[in-house]
Protein backbone atom coordinates (compact mmCIF):
# COMPACT_ATOMS: atom_id res chain seq x y z
CA UNK A 1 0.00 0.00 0.00
CA UNK A 2 1.26 3.37 -1.21
CA UNK A 3 0.72 6.45 1.40
CA UNK A 4 1.89 9.58 1.83
CA UNK A 5 2.14 11.93 5.07
CA UNK A 6 1.38 15.53 3.93
CA UNK A 7 2.74 18.80 5.42
CA UNK A 8 3.76 17.47 8.81
CA UNK A 9 6.59 18.32 10.61
CA UNK A 10 8.99 15.87 10.54
CA UNK A 11 11.80 15.05 13.50
CA UNK A 12 13.81 12.33 11.86
CA UNK A 13 15.55 10.86 14.81
CA UNK A 14 18.78 11.74 13.65
CA UNK A 15 18.72 15.29 14.69
CA UNK A 16 16.93 16.93 11.75
CA UNK A 17 13.16 18.88 12.40
CA UNK A 18 11.67 19.90 9.09
CA UNK A 19 8.24 20.55 7.31
CA UNK A 20 7.82 17.50 4.71
CA UNK A 21 5.67 14.99 3.48
CA UNK A 22 6.55 11.28 3.70
CA UNK A 23 6.07 8.96 1.26
CA UNK A 24 5.90 5.42 1.77
CA UNK A 25 5.73 2.35 -0.61
CA UNK A 26 5.15 -1.22 0.58
CA UNK A 27 6.12 -0.26 4.34
CA UNK A 28 9.67 0.90 3.45
CA UNK A 29 9.64 5.32 3.54
CA UNK A 30 10.78 5.79 -0.23
CA UNK A 31 10.80 9.74 0.01
CA UNK A 32 11.49 13.03 2.49
CA UNK A 33 10.85 15.94 0.43
CA UNK A 34 8.35 19.22 -0.02
CA UNK A 35 5.54 18.79 -2.35
CA UNK A 36 5.16 14.86 -3.13
CA UNK A 37 2.90 14.02 -5.58
CA UNK A 38 1.11 10.00 -6.04
CA UNK A 39 -1.15 9.28 -8.70
CA UNK A 40 -2.58 6.40 -6.39
CA UNK A 41 -2.70 5.54 -2.47
CA UNK A 42 -3.66 7.26 0.74
CA UNK A 43 -3.08 10.81 1.88
CA UNK A 44 -2.44 11.69 5.59
CA UNK A 45 -3.10 15.49 6.18
CA UNK A 46 -0.18 16.11 9.32
CA UNK A 47 -0.33 20.17 8.91
CA UNK A 48 -0.11 21.48 12.18
CA UNK A 49 1.40 18.02 13.40
CA UNK A 50 4.57 16.18 14.32
CA UNK A 51 5.86 13.27 12.68
CA UNK A 52 7.61 11.25 14.66
CA UNK A 53 9.75 7.66 14.82
CA UNK A 54 7.15 5.31 16.54
CA UNK A 55 7.50 5.29 20.27
CA UNK A 56 9.79 2.11 21.72
CA UNK A 57 8.19 0.56 24.96
CA UNK A 58 10.90 -1.50 26.88
CA UNK A 59 9.25 -2.16 29.78
CA UNK A 60 5.23 -3.18 29.04
CA UNK A 61 3.46 -6.09 31.29
CA UNK A 62 1.03 -8.09 28.22
CA UNK A 63 0.21 -10.45 30.42
CA UNK A 64 -0.34 -13.44 28.51
CA UNK A 65 -0.05 -16.19 29.10
CA UNK A 66 -1.82 -16.65 32.29
CA UNK A 67 -3.46 -13.78 33.38
CA UNK A 68 -5.71 -12.97 30.44
CA UNK A 69 -8.15 -11.67 33.01
CA UNK A 70 -5.57 -8.41 33.24
CA UNK A 71 -4.46 -8.04 29.81
CA UNK A 72 -4.09 -9.87 26.76
CA UNK A 73 -1.53 -9.52 23.77
CA UNK A 74 -4.49 -8.08 21.27
CA UNK A 75 -5.44 -6.03 23.72
CA UNK A 76 -1.82 -5.00 25.27
CA UNK A 77 -0.75 -4.06 21.88
CA UNK A 78 -3.84 -2.15 20.83
CA UNK A 79 -3.41 -0.06 23.55
CA UNK A 80 0.16 0.49 22.65
CA UNK A 81 -0.80 1.35 19.01
CA UNK A 82 -3.35 4.40 20.58
CA UNK A 83 -0.22 5.37 22.76
CA UNK A 84 1.71 5.65 19.91
CA UNK A 85 3.94 2.76 20.05
CA UNK A 86 5.22 0.67 17.28
CA UNK A 87 7.22 -2.01 18.97
CA UNK A 88 7.07 -3.21 23.10
CA UNK A 89 9.35 -5.55 24.66
CA UNK A 90 7.07 -7.64 27.11
CA UNK A 91 8.53 -8.69 30.34
CA UNK A 92 8.79 -12.00 31.40
CA UNK A 93 6.56 -12.73 34.73
CA UNK A 94 3.23 -14.44 33.48
CA UNK A 95 2.29 -17.66 33.86
CA UNK A 96 4.06 -20.05 32.96
CA UNK A 97 7.59 -17.34 33.00
CA UNK A 98 8.90 -16.84 29.61
CA UNK A 99 12.09 -19.08 30.97
CA UNK A 100 12.48 -21.43 28.02
CA UNK A 101 11.56 -21.18 24.63
CA UNK A 102 8.37 -22.69 24.31
CA UNK A 103 6.87 -19.61 26.28
CA UNK A 104 8.59 -17.67 23.86
CA UNK A 105 7.68 -19.21 20.74
CA UNK A 106 4.38 -18.92 21.99
CA UNK A 107 4.18 -15.61 22.78
CA UNK A 108 5.62 -14.72 19.54
CA UNK A 109 3.35 -17.40 17.75
CA UNK A 110 0.18 -14.98 19.30
CA UNK A 111 1.70 -11.24 18.54
CA UNK A 112 2.19 -12.50 14.55
CA UNK A 113 -1.27 -13.22 15.15
CA UNK A 114 -3.14 -11.47 17.30
CA UNK A 115 -0.43 -8.34 18.05
CA UNK A 116 -1.19 -4.73 16.46
CA UNK A 117 2.20 -3.83 16.66
CA UNK A 118 5.76 -5.64 17.07
CA UNK A 119 6.10 -7.07 20.43
CA UNK A 120 10.05 -8.69 21.60
CA UNK A 121 10.25 -10.83 24.17
CA UNK A 122 12.07 -10.82 27.30
CA UNK A 123 13.26 -13.75 29.27
CA UNK A 124 13.51 -14.71 32.51
CA UNK A 125 17.22 -14.60 34.37
CA UNK A 126 15.80 -17.78 36.32
CA UNK A 127 14.02 -20.91 35.87
CA UNK A 128 10.36 -20.00 37.67
CA UNK A 129 11.56 -15.89 38.58
CA UNK A 130 12.11 -18.20 41.65
CA UNK A 131 15.82 -16.92 41.92
CA UNK A 132 17.67 -19.83 42.28
CA UNK A 133 18.64 -21.66 38.82
CA UNK A 134 19.80 -20.06 35.53
CA UNK A 135 17.27 -20.22 32.58
CA UNK A 136 19.22 -21.99 29.90
CA UNK A 137 20.30 -18.42 28.37
CA UNK A 138 21.60 -19.94 25.02
CA UNK A 139 18.21 -21.40 23.84
CA UNK A 140 16.35 -18.04 25.02
CA UNK A 141 18.75 -15.66 22.88
CA UNK A 142 18.00 -18.44 20.03
CA UNK A 143 14.73 -18.23 20.87
CA UNK A 144 14.28 -14.60 19.68
CA UNK A 145 14.36 -12.67 23.50
CA UNK A 146 15.78 -9.28 23.52
CA UNK A 147 17.08 -9.21 27.23
CA UNK A 148 17.04 -11.13 30.53
CA UNK A 149 14.93 -9.79 33.26
CA UNK A 150 13.59 -11.33 36.61
CA UNK A 151 11.14 -8.18 36.68
CA UNK A 152 9.84 -7.46 40.14
CA UNK A 153 11.47 -10.07 41.83
CA UNK A 154 15.09 -9.24 42.52
CA UNK A 155 17.58 -11.50 42.36
CA UNK A 156 18.89 -11.41 46.35
CA UNK A 157 21.89 -13.61 45.98
CA UNK A 158 24.85 -11.55 45.09
CA UNK A 159 26.54 -14.63 44.16
CA UNK A 160 23.91 -15.84 41.66
CA UNK A 161 23.31 -12.63 40.16
CA UNK A 162 27.14 -12.57 39.09
CA UNK A 163 26.97 -15.97 37.59
CA UNK A 164 23.68 -14.75 35.66
CA UNK A 165 25.98 -11.38 34.77
CA UNK A 166 29.25 -13.67 33.47
CA UNK A 167 26.91 -15.77 31.35
CA UNK A 168 25.07 -12.62 30.20
CA UNK A 169 28.36 -11.17 29.04
CA UNK A 170 29.38 -14.83 27.39
CA UNK A 171 26.18 -14.74 25.33
CA UNK A 172 25.92 -10.34 24.92
CA UNK A 173 22.37 -10.56 26.79
CA UNK A 174 21.33 -7.42 27.83
CA UNK A 175 20.53 -7.79 31.27
CA UNK A 176 17.10 -5.57 32.82
CA UNK A 177 17.22 -5.12 36.88
CA UNK A 178 14.58 -3.91 38.83
CA UNK A 179 16.66 -3.19 41.55
CA UNK A 180 15.32 -3.77 45.07
CA UNK A 181 16.19 -5.40 48.40
CA UNK A 182 12.92 -6.93 50.03
CA UNK A 183 14.56 -6.97 53.35
CA UNK A 184 14.53 -3.24 52.99
CA UNK A 185 11.97 -3.06 51.76
CA UNK A 186 9.46 -5.33 53.37
CA UNK A 187 5.75 -4.35 53.80
CA UNK A 188 6.06 -1.22 52.68
CA UNK A 189 3.21 0.09 49.90
CA UNK A 190 4.32 3.81 49.57
CA UNK A 191 7.32 6.11 49.56
CA UNK A 192 8.60 6.20 52.98
CA UNK A 193 8.09 9.69 54.31
CA UNK A 194 6.11 12.35 55.81
CA UNK A 195 3.09 11.58 53.77
CA UNK A 196 3.20 8.21 54.97
CA UNK A 197 3.49 8.74 58.14
CA UNK A 198 0.37 11.09 58.28
CA UNK A 199 -1.34 8.62 56.74
CA UNK A 200 -0.78 5.82 58.21
CA UNK A 201 0.63 3.22 55.69
CA UNK A 202 4.18 1.78 55.59
CA UNK A 203 6.84 3.01 53.81
CA UNK A 204 9.12 1.99 51.16
CA UNK A 205 12.49 3.58 52.00
CA UNK A 206 15.15 5.01 48.65
CA UNK A 207 17.49 3.20 50.40
CA UNK A 208 15.41 -0.02 48.83
CA UNK A 209 16.37 0.94 45.46
CA UNK A 210 19.84 2.60 46.04
CA UNK A 211 21.12 -0.65 47.94
CA UNK A 212 20.38 -2.65 45.37
CA UNK A 213 21.26 -0.42 42.46
CA UNK A 214 24.86 0.06 43.98
CA UNK A 215 25.19 -3.84 44.32
CA UNK A 216 23.99 -4.59 40.69
CA UNK A 217 26.74 -2.08 39.56
CA UNK A 218 29.72 -3.29 41.30
CA UNK A 219 29.25 -6.72 39.65
CA UNK A 220 28.09 -5.18 36.03
CA UNK A 221 31.71 -3.20 36.78
CA UNK A 222 33.28 -6.92 37.25
CA UNK A 223 31.74 -9.27 34.90
CA UNK A 224 31.60 -6.09 31.94
CA UNK A 225 27.99 -6.97 30.70
CA UNK A 226 25.43 -4.60 29.42
CA UNK A 227 23.07 -3.89 32.44
CA UNK A 228 19.65 -1.68 31.88
CA UNK A 229 18.55 -0.31 35.43
CA UNK A 230 14.24 -0.08 35.13
CA UNK A 231 12.22 2.55 36.36
CA UNK A 232 14.52 4.37 38.75
CA UNK A 233 12.89 6.72 41.50
CA UNK A 234 14.95 8.52 43.59
CA UNK A 235 17.88 11.44 43.20
CA UNK A 236 20.52 8.77 45.19
CA UNK A 237 19.67 6.40 41.93
CA UNK A 238 20.04 9.29 39.47
CA UNK A 239 23.91 10.62 41.13
CA UNK A 240 24.72 6.37 41.35
CA UNK A 241 24.30 5.91 37.79
CA UNK A 242 25.73 9.18 36.98
CA UNK A 243 29.28 7.99 38.56
CA UNK A 244 28.65 4.71 37.09
CA UNK A 245 28.77 5.89 33.88
CA UNK A 246 31.63 8.35 34.02
CA UNK A 247 33.54 5.16 35.59
CA UNK A 248 32.72 3.36 32.35
CA UNK A 249 30.28 1.26 33.37
CA UNK A 250 27.85 -0.08 30.55
CA UNK A 251 24.48 0.94 32.14
CA UNK A 252 21.89 2.39 30.47
CA UNK A 253 18.53 3.10 32.43
CA UNK A 254 14.77 4.24 32.28
CA UNK A 255 11.68 6.05 34.15
CA UNK A 256 8.47 5.95 34.13
CA UNK A 257 6.13 8.97 32.79
CA UNK A 258 4.07 8.77 36.76
CA UNK A 259 7.65 8.86 38.20
CA UNK A 260 8.25 11.75 36.68
CA UNK A 261 5.44 13.87 36.87
CA UNK A 262 3.80 12.54 40.52
CA UNK A 263 4.53 12.65 43.97
CA UNK A 264 3.72 10.59 46.99
CA UNK A 265 1.10 13.77 48.00
CA UNK A 266 -1.24 11.82 45.15
CA UNK A 267 -1.69 8.66 47.86
CA UNK A 268 -3.23 11.17 50.25
CA UNK A 269 -7.27 10.15 49.21
CA UNK A 270 -5.79 6.52 49.50
CA UNK A 271 -6.60 5.80 45.60
CA UNK A 272 -4.94 2.62 44.92
CA UNK A 273 -4.41 3.79 41.58
CA UNK A 274 -1.35 5.57 42.55
CA UNK A 275 0.25 2.33 44.32
CA UNK A 276 3.06 1.35 42.01
CA UNK A 277 6.89 0.26 42.26
CA UNK A 278 9.03 1.98 42.32
CA UNK A 279 6.43 4.21 44.38
CA UNK A 280 5.58 7.72 43.67
CA UNK A 281 8.25 9.51 45.81
CA UNK A 282 8.86 13.12 46.22
CA UNK A 283 9.25 16.63 44.27
CA UNK A 284 12.96 16.85 45.00
CA UNK A 285 13.50 13.40 43.18
CA UNK A 286 11.34 14.16 40.20
CA UNK A 287 13.87 17.52 39.96
CA UNK A 288 16.50 15.11 40.47
CA UNK A 289 14.80 12.59 37.46
CA UNK A 290 14.35 15.30 34.68
CA UNK A 291 18.20 16.78 35.20
CA UNK A 292 19.24 12.74 34.91
CA UNK A 293 17.30 12.86 31.40
CA UNK A 294 18.72 16.30 30.42
CA UNK A 295 22.39 15.25 30.93
CA UNK A 296 22.06 11.56 29.42
CA UNK A 297 22.24 9.83 32.94
CA UNK A 298 18.81 8.83 32.10
CA UNK A 299 18.70 7.15 28.93
CA UNK A 300 14.83 6.37 28.30
CA UNK A 301 11.15 6.85 29.16
CA UNK A 302 9.46 3.32 29.57
CA UNK A 303 6.12 2.73 30.48
CA UNK A 304 6.16 -0.18 33.28
CA UNK A 305 2.45 -0.79 31.72
CA UNK A 306 1.17 -3.05 34.46
CA UNK A 307 -2.65 -3.84 33.71
CA UNK A 308 -4.99 -4.95 36.87
CA UNK A 309 -8.56 -5.61 37.00
CA UNK A 310 -10.97 -3.56 39.40
CA UNK A 311 -10.84 -6.42 42.10
CA UNK A 312 -7.32 -5.95 42.69
CA UNK A 313 -7.55 -2.75 43.17
CA UNK A 314 -10.61 -2.04 44.75
CA UNK A 315 -9.22 -2.98 48.06
CA UNK A 316 -7.49 -1.10 50.77
CA UNK A 317 -4.37 0.34 49.74
CA UNK A 318 -2.45 -1.78 51.86
CA UNK A 319 -3.58 -4.90 50.17
CA UNK A 320 -4.18 -3.80 46.74
CA UNK A 321 -1.89 -5.22 43.49
CA UNK A 322 1.10 -2.84 42.77
CA UNK A 323 1.59 -0.85 39.26
CA UNK A 324 -0.22 1.55 36.80
CA UNK A 325 -1.88 1.03 33.31
CA UNK A 326 0.40 3.86 31.37
CA UNK A 327 0.39 2.79 27.82
CA UNK A 328 -2.05 5.36 26.18
CA UNK A 329 -1.11 7.92 28.18
CA UNK A 330 2.45 8.24 28.43
CA UNK A 331 3.10 10.50 25.24
CA UNK A 332 0.30 12.82 26.69
CA UNK A 333 1.84 13.41 30.46
CA UNK A 334 5.32 13.63 28.96
CA UNK A 335 4.23 16.04 26.64
CA UNK A 336 1.87 18.03 29.17
CA UNK A 337 4.50 17.98 32.55
CA UNK A 338 7.94 18.32 30.43
CA UNK A 339 7.82 19.26 26.79
CA UNK A 340 4.79 21.97 27.13
CA UNK A 341 6.77 23.40 29.97
CA UNK A 342 9.66 23.76 28.65
CA UNK A 343 11.46 21.34 30.83
CA UNK A 344 12.32 19.31 27.39
CA UNK A 345 11.62 19.90 23.62
CA UNK A 346 10.43 17.52 21.04
CA UNK A 347 13.76 16.30 19.92
CA UNK A 348 14.47 14.92 23.21
CA UNK A 349 11.27 13.01 23.54
CA UNK A 350 11.77 11.05 20.35
CA UNK A 351 15.26 10.43 21.75
CA UNK A 352 13.88 9.02 25.27
CA UNK A 353 10.36 7.69 23.75
CA UNK A 354 11.77 6.13 20.48
CA UNK A 355 15.74 6.12 19.37
CA UNK A 356 17.68 5.45 22.74
CA UNK A 357 15.23 2.63 23.71
CA UNK A 358 15.26 0.81 20.54
CA UNK A 359 19.15 1.54 20.55
CA UNK A 360 19.11 -0.43 23.96
CA UNK A 361 17.31 -2.85 22.28
CA UNK A 362 19.79 -3.30 19.58
CA UNK A 363 16.25 -2.38 17.05
CA UNK A 364 15.92 0.15 14.35
CA UNK A 365 14.56 3.46 14.53
CA UNK A 366 14.03 6.58 12.79
CA UNK A 367 12.19 8.04 9.96
CA UNK A 368 15.18 7.72 7.02
CA UNK A 369 14.44 7.01 3.20
CA UNK A 370 15.03 3.16 3.12
CA UNK A 371 13.92 2.45 6.71
CA UNK A 372 10.78 0.61 7.78
CA UNK A 373 7.70 2.88 8.44
CA UNK A 374 7.38 2.54 11.99
CA UNK A 375 5.32 6.38 12.85
CA UNK A 376 3.59 8.13 14.89
CA UNK A 377 1.58 11.32 14.16
CA UNK A 378 0.93 13.51 17.09
CA UNK A 379 -1.03 16.72 18.01
CA UNK A 380 1.29 18.13 20.50
CA UNK A 381 -1.42 21.28 21.55
CA UNK A 382 -4.79 19.53 21.59
CA UNK A 383 -6.47 18.97 25.37
CA UNK A 384 -8.78 16.62 26.19
CA UNK A 385 -9.72 14.87 29.71
CA UNK A 386 -7.86 10.91 30.72
CA UNK A 387 -11.01 8.85 30.60
CA UNK A 388 -9.94 5.49 31.93
CA UNK A 389 -13.46 3.87 30.62
CA UNK A 390 -11.75 4.38 26.98
CA UNK A 391 -8.65 2.69 27.46
CA UNK A 392 -8.26 -0.12 24.86
CA UNK A 393 -6.11 -1.69 27.84
CA UNK A 394 -7.99 -4.15 29.92
CA UNK A 395 -6.41 -2.52 32.33
CA UNK A 396 -8.41 0.86 33.46
CA UNK A 397 -5.57 1.25 36.86
CA UNK A 398 -4.84 4.92 36.17
CA UNK A 399 -3.79 7.96 38.77
CA UNK A 400 -4.03 10.17 35.45
CA UNK A 401 -8.46 9.64 35.19
CA UNK A 402 -9.97 12.80 35.07
CA UNK A 403 -6.97 14.90 35.07
CA UNK A 404 -6.79 17.44 31.61
CA UNK A 405 -3.55 16.77 29.59
CA UNK A 406 -2.46 18.30 26.25
CA UNK A 407 -1.32 16.40 23.43
CA UNK A 408 -3.28 13.31 21.21
CA UNK A 409 -1.47 10.50 19.15
CA UNK A 410 -3.73 10.98 15.72
CA UNK A 411 -1.95 8.00 13.65
CA UNK A 412 0.13 5.12 14.49
CA UNK A 413 1.52 3.67 11.80
CA UNK A 414 3.37 -0.12 11.38
CA UNK A 415 5.64 -1.09 8.91
CA UNK A 416 3.52 1.16 6.49
CA UNK A 417 -0.22 -0.07 7.63
CA UNK A 418 -2.38 2.34 9.97
CA UNK A 419 -3.07 0.36 13.17
CA UNK A 420 -4.54 3.54 14.77
CA UNK A 421 -6.39 5.99 13.38
CA UNK A 422 -7.73 8.35 15.68
CA UNK A 423 -10.43 10.07 13.64
CA UNK A 424 -10.08 7.77 10.99
CA UNK A 425 -10.33 11.07 8.06
CA UNK A 426 -8.17 9.34 5.40
CA UNK A 427 -8.46 10.51 2.13
CA UNK A 428 -7.69 8.17 -0.95
CA UNK A 429 -5.44 8.93 -4.00
CA UNK A 430 -7.61 8.30 -6.96
CA UNK A 431 -5.60 6.38 -9.80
Amino acid sequence: MRMIIKNGTVIDGFGSEVKADILIDYGIIKAIDKNIQASDGIVIDATGKYVLPGFVDMHTHLRQPGFEEKETIKTGTEAAAAGGYTTVACMPNTNPPIDNEIVVEYVKSIAQREGVVKVLPIGAMTKGMKGEEITEMAKLKKAGVVALSDDGFPIMSAGLMKRIMTYGKMYDLLMITHCEDKTLSGEGVMNSGVISTMIGLKGIPREAEEVMLARNIILAKSTGVRIHIAHISTKGSVELIREAKEKGVKITAEVTPHNLTLTDEAVYNYDTNTKAYPPLRTREDIEALIEGLKDGTIDAIATDHAPHTKDDKKVPYDMAAFGISGLETAFSVINTFLVQKGKINMKDLVNYMSINPANILGISSGIKVGKTADIVIVDPYEEYVVDKDKFKSKGKNTPFHGMKLKGVVEYTIVEGQIKYARDRKIEKIEV
